[in-house]
């Protein structure tokens, strides 16, 4: 298994992690198989979707942000309840093929970390199983 570190700089933001991703397969030499993709927090996710308009990123986080607000009547003390119901929707991990050392990707298609509480130093896991 491989550990990529995030370092996030706003509260709520998706980033492309697309290139660390296609990065660390090349480096390994993984060639067919599956990426499991994961981040261990309760407060972020991981997500696929277009990269390569990153108005796409902000129009889901603005429209999240709207649909689980910050404020509300939550019971959790910590403050940060809107970001573990968020982490929920968008998940916390996803798979992604590997064909011949390339990631199968739709044209338009990049793989983001999703934060909800940040800014933070955060882990995305990804493990590589060959056929």
């Amino acid at each position: 298994m491989e550990i990529i570190n995030i370092r996030t700089k706003k509260r709520e933001e998706l980033v492309d992690i697309t290139s660390e991703i296609r990065g660390l397969v090349s480096r390994k030499g993984w060639r067919d198989g599956v990426l499991y993709i994961y981040t261990p927090h309760t407060t972020a996710g991981v997500t696929i979707n277009e990269s390569a308009d990153p108005s796409v990123a902000y129009d889901i986080v603005e429209t999240l942000k709207k649909l689980v607000p910050m404020s509300s009547h939550y019971r959790h003390v910590e403050g940060n309840s809107d970001a573990h119901i968020k982490s929920s929707l968008i998940g916390c991990s996803v798979n992604c093929f590997v064909e011949d050392g390339n990631l199968v990707l739709g044209t338009w298609q990049g793989i983001f970390f999703a934060e909800f509480d940040g800014p933070r130093n955060r882990k995305v896991y990804v493990k590589f199983l060959n056929r």
